[in-house]
């Protein structure tokens, strides 16, 4: 009759002890590290069966796979948060078109704008003054145009109104009638960042308050 030898255990160095143990810290290396010692030291005449085995290596890439998880959305929350901040700085000082019809000089000391007009017009007038006393300052003769958006400029303000960037009322008349509602060009003066990704960008646009980043379409 044969006489088999006592099982015994050597420790392996490569796992924490109690002492040292941190169930929060324990990571990949430390799972495959247990299941290494695992099969060394089963009994050989009970040995891991093969669903045991494999319900452990399903479990193992799933913690694998929540942590890779995890990690890319922390990268895609930190490249949307970075890009919030990247298109406000890059808004800040300049113009989009809302709705209105007072603007102040921009940055080029002109006024500009954009009115749709309902039919084709036999003659289109544009007429700027100023916005607290309505005294007329410039006006500007366009001629025909075709129904549709028509973009209008004064170009060359005087040097007091460009100075003192006193507003200035733009009113668009379409054979003679003064109908039509123009859009002009404003200063984004101030930007909010959202609360959260999902919500959008606010620009504060200087005479109209604030806007969302998804009600405006044109921008210079």
């Amino acid at each position: 009759m044969t006489t088999l030898a006592p099982l015994t255990t050597t420790p392996n160095p490569n796992l924490p002890s109690a002492e040292n143990y941190d169930a929060s810290a324990l990571g990949q290396d430390d799972f495959l590290t247990l299941m290494t010692a695992q099969l060394q030291n089963q009994d050989p005449f009970e040995p891991m069966e093969n669903g045991d085995f494999l319900a452990q290596m399903a479990q193992f890439s799933t913690v694998s796979g929540i942590e890779t998880l995890n990690e890319t959305a922390t990268d895609i929350s930190t490249q949307i948060g970075g890009n919030h901040l990247s298109d406000a700085a890059s808004m800040l000082g300049r113009e989009v078109l809302v709705p209105g019809t007072v603007a102040v000089p921009g940055p080029q000391g002109d006024i500009r704008g954009m009115a749709s007009l309902g039919w084709a017009a036999a003659a289109v007038t544009i007429r700027y003054t100023d916005a607290e006393t309505y005294e007329t300052l410039h006006v500007q003769e366009l001629g025909a145009q075709p129904a549709g958006d028509i973009d209008f400029a004064w170009t060359d303000p005087p040097t007091n109104v460009v100075a003192d960037r006193r507003g200035v009322r733009s009113t668009v008349e379409a054979d003679g009638v003064d109908t039509v509602t123009p859009h002009v060009y404003a200063r984004v003066d101030g930007v909010t960042l959202p609360a959260s990704d999902t919500e959008d960008l606010l620009f504060n646009v200087e005479g109209y308050g604030l806007y969302s980043s998804l009600e405006i379409n044109t921008f210079r």
